[in-house]
């Protein structure tokens, strides 16, 4: 399972506070502990917008790649931000845009600095006539945008689609509509990864935790094969290694076994 750790993002009181200080200590700390926890990547957002923005992102990216060996994952709606983001990665292990879409101006914006990087991208299934609202559509839309990378020269390994988890608040059947989607995208485009960001789902419900981990799971059976998540949650991290031991993606239960014997499964 991939996991691109979240933490690092302005929009938490601690991280934003951090960033406006340069506190380097403080997020290396938090990009270090994430690692150690199991993050294969490290998203970093600044939370801001702007100019702010652009200065922010590469002063994250450079403070956390000095840190980490891992890649990023540049995270921003912003282009010259994940310009700056990409200037800091260089020398190092490509990173993730967080992201494109099938909306001309962002494609547009963000196709040249993924070709010229080696960038992997995460692909949000959502074109210009907005958010998809059932499974159908959102799988429609990924398999459309999988497509259009593939003929620009991003393909397979490099594009991380995500299906677009809305809150289950808003819609009984959220949960099951993505899962849904999951499954067509997996047997259609066997050569991509799928992701999503997992903690969407029990916004605005209680015990948010619960939800998170069952939906993990359940994505995971799905097809599911990288979460963008908490790797400091012990319990989140435990449903990964035993969902993908019962999904049949961890072979002679090796994964799960280790982690117990590391004392990590609680």
């Amino acid at each position: 399972m991939i996991i691109v750790g979240e933490l690092i993002n302005g929009t938490r009181a601690p991280v934003a506070e951090a960033i406006a200080s340069r506190d380097a200590g403080r997020i290396a700390e938090l990009a270090c502990r994430q690692v150690a926890a199991g993050a294969t990547y490290v998203d970093i957002n600044s939370g801001r917008v702007g100019d702010d923005e652009v200065a922010d992102l590469a002063w994250l990216a450079e403070t956390v790649r000095e840190a980490t060996d891992v890649p990023l994952s540049l995270d921003s709606a912003t282009p010259q931000a994940v310009a700056a983001g990409l200037a800091e990665c260089e020398g190092g292990p490509p990173p993730i845009i967080n992201s494109v879409t099938l909306e001309g101006d962002r494609l547009a914006a963000v196709l040249p600095m993924a070709l010229e990087s080696g960038a992997s991208v995460i692909a949000l299934a959502i074109d210009d006539a907005g958010m998809p609202d059932d499974a159908a559509q959102r799988s429609d839309t990924a398999l459309r945008l999988i497509e259009r990378l593939a003929a620009e020269g991003i393909a397979g390994e490099r594009v991380f689609v995500d299906p677009l988890v809305t809150p289950l608040g808003t819609a009984h059947d959220a949960a099951a509509q993505v899962c849904e989607a999951i499954r067509t995208i997996r047997k259609e485009a066997t050569g991509c990864h799928i992701i999503c960001g997992l903690s969407n789902v029990s916004f605005g419900l209680p015990q948010r935790a619960l939800l998170n981990r069952v939906f993990l799971a359940q994505a995971i059976f799905s097809g599911l094969d990288a979460a963008i998540l908490d790797p400091l949650d012990d319990a989140i991290m435990q449903t990964v290694c035993a969902a993908e031991a019962l999904a049949g993606r961890d072979e002679w239960c090796m994964n799960y076994i280790t982690a117990y014997r590391d004392g990590r499964l609680g």
